[in-house]
């Protein structure tokens, strides 16, 4: 079953203990924030509890709270309860860590009035732990009477508070603000507490319900409760006010000190204007009378100006027919030296066009010779070859003739014998034949000559045999040396072959040789030319450059002579270069260069222009152009 929420009478505070330490045991999400609600409401209500009971024992005993009273020591527990409702536990090297003065640490940033109690908690050295500075923080907090403006000023700040509370805390939800509200009512009361001797490190808050639990029925009883609500109330609104109308005087005093600072600003420009209207208009008659004095004399120097321009203009237009001769001159010269120029850059681009043509042919035969190169140092080594093959060819010839005449002279051996024995043989017949003639007579002879002479036939024909053996081994051997000698007389014919094709070779190479020295001296030659034809285009560049020069003078000597023109005196009223105004003591000088009207120092300079045959007066500007030019021109 769901526990009530508690109400504000002390006597349902039994009923309301169950739910306030009921079991955690969460089985669903639905049953989580059903529990946390409770908690939530649960917490709220003994905050309203104890307000109300700190209020009431504090206006009956009429006097300063200590911090042994005990409503007031439940207040700051249920306090504690519900500040640490909802806080996130910070991770360390010796565990999970819940500390509710992180949070309240946060007001030093906020609201710097609260500096002076985080800097005397800091202070204190008898407080080791958080929860001890917490503790203080609230004691300096209460007697300050600003508890309930720093909590405001926390609660406002939400997204800073999401960082030590859950979304579902206390003092993220709805009743944070309730009880914010709710300790607005402690601004009645007066707190000397001393938290110097107190062990606020190891108290231990737990809540003593004793206090809520008393019948009050007296019907006296609640009617002082109503009057001390009344007073309360009427104390509260009366302090608001109090605080309303000290912000709103120190709000007109700094407005009061601004509008009179403000005030003393402008009287002192008023009277700062005042003297400049006079200094003006004094000013003013002064230029008046100058401004009479000035058109008498432009009356009569404009009489001067307009004969001096007749007698300009005259010189002008002599000056005019002059420089169109010069310019014509100077025109017929460029469009000749374009002329020359234009013939010079083609004759540059054959000659550059030759000189690439002849680098490329330098480079195909520079790769040319290399490759013969190569191809010289691997006949070369062909040769060597070869005439390493050949000796031992020759070697091996004269060893295969050697070998033959033994074979020959054994050959002859073996005719002389098989002669021999065909002489044995002829022999051996003729006394076969006189054997079978006398055959009939000596039977008894032959028969003896056939007993002695059987073994020695067996004996001759197996001599016989292996002679043809020797024969045909002989054959085949001479065979062999023939065919040997055939590959022999191949590779001769050959090898003539190759030292026939190395010779041609060698006579190219030779011949090669001597077009590449040719070459070099063709490109020796071509180089020089390069060169001397180089040095020609540099003199001719530097003679375009000169003639240009001139052309750029002619021309700033034209567009002058046509962008200037002889300003009026009744169009200058101050210098073109200084900036100085015309008055009696400075006087105008047209400048007999631009036309422009300068005064005495910036006119001062003389120069012999063309048009005029004298010296003249030239601004400083037109001075040092002109003599820049002659330097230009001058060789």
């Amino acid at each position: 079953m769901h526990a009530r929420q508690l109400p504000s009478s002390p006597k349902m505070a039994s009923i309301s203990m169950a739910t306030f330490t009921g079991d955690y045991d969460v089985r669903s999400c639905s049953a989580v924030k059903c529990h946390t609600m409770e908690e939530r409401s649960n917490l709220m209500n003994m905050m309203k509890l104890s307000i109300k009971v700190l209020i009431q024992s504090a206006l009956s005993l009429g006097r300063t709270l200590d911090s042994d009273f005990p409503p007031l020591q439940q207040f700051f527990v249920v306090m504690e309860h519900c500040l640490k409702h909802g806080l996130k536990a910070k991770k360390s090297f010796i565990g999970q860590n819940k500390s509710f003065f992180g949070p309240l640490e946060l007001v030093e940033k906020l609201c710097p009035e609260a500096s002076d109690i985080a800097t005397s908690v800091k202070n204190l050295p008898e407080l080791k732990t958080a929860v001890g500075r917490g503790r203080a923080w609230l004691y300096l907090a209460l007697m300050q009477k600003k508890l309930a403006d720093y909590l405001k000023v926390l609660l406002d700040h939400k997204l800073l508070l999401s960082e030590f509370y859950e979304p579902d805390a206390l003092m993220m939800e709805e009743e944070g603000a309730v009880i914010v509200g709710l300790l607005v009512g402690l601004n009645v009361l007066d707190a000397n507490l001393c938290l110097k001797g107190e062990d606020l490190d190891s108290q231990v808050g737990v809540i003593d319900f004793s206090l809520y639990l008393k019948d009050i029925q007296n019907s006296d009883d609640s009617k002082q409760d109503a009057g001390i609500t009344a007073v309360l109330d009427q104390k509260h609104y009366v302090e608001e006010l109090n605080r309303h109308l000290s912000c709103t005087v120190g709000d007109l005093q700094s407005k009061i000190d601004c509008l009179e600072k403000t005030n003393s600003k402008l009287q002192e420009e008023l009277a700062a204007a005042t003297d400049r209207i006079g200094s003006l208009q004094k000013e003013q008659q002064q230029l008046k009378h100058q401004n009479e004095l000035i058109r008498e004399r432009s009356e009569k120097s404009v009489e001067v100006t307009i004969q001096d321009t007749k007698i300009e203009l005259d010189t002008y237009k002599q000056s005019r027919q002059g420089l169109d001769e010069m310019y014509s001159d100077v025109w017929k010269q460029l469009k000749e030296e374009k002329k020359i120029r234009m013939e010079l850059e083609k004759e540059l681009e054959l000659q550059i066009g030759m000189k690439t043509e002849m680098e490329i042919a330098m480079k195909l035969l520079e790769k040319d010779t290399h490759e013969k190169q190569d191809t010289l140092v691997a006949l070369r080594q062909q040769l060597e070859e070869v005439k390493a093959i050949n000796l031992q060819m020759f070697h091996k010839s004269q060893n295969s003739e050697s070998s033959l005449q033994q074979k020959k002279e054994t050959i002859s051996s073996f005719e002389g014998k098989t002669n021999q024995m065909m002489s044995t043989m002829k022999q051996m017949e003729e006394r076969l034949q006189h054997a079978e003639q006398a055959r009939q007579v000596a039977e008894e002879k032959n028969i003896k000559m056939k007993q002695e002479f059987g073994g020695r036939i067996e004996t001759l024909q197996q001599q016989l045999s292996q002679l043809d053996n020797q024969c045909s081994i002989l054959e085949k051997e001479l065979k062999s040396e023939k065919e040997q000698r055939q590959t022999l007389q191949r590779e001769l014919h050959q090898e003539k072959d190759t030292t026939s094709l190395l010779k041609t070779e060698l006579q190219q190479m030779e011949g090669l040789k001597k077009e590449l020295r040719k070459l070099q001296d063709e490109k020796q030659q071509l180089e020089k030319v390069c060169e001397e034809q180089e040095q020609a285009l540099q003199e001719m560049g530097q003679h375009l450059s000169q003639s240009k020069l001139k052309m750029e003078d002619i021309k700033e000597v034209n567009k002058a002579l046509k962008g200037h023109t002889w300003l009026k005196d009744d169009e200058a009223t101050h210098c073109k270069q200084c900036e100085k105004e015309f008055s009696i003591s400075r006087r105008k000088h047209h400048c007999r260069n631009c036309g422009d009207i300068f005064c005495n120092t910036c006119s001062s300079n003389e120069l012999a222009l063309p048009s005029y045959p004298k010296p003249v007066r030239v601004c400083d500007t037109c001075h040092t152009l002109l003599l820049q030019r002659c330097s230009s021109t001058a060789p």
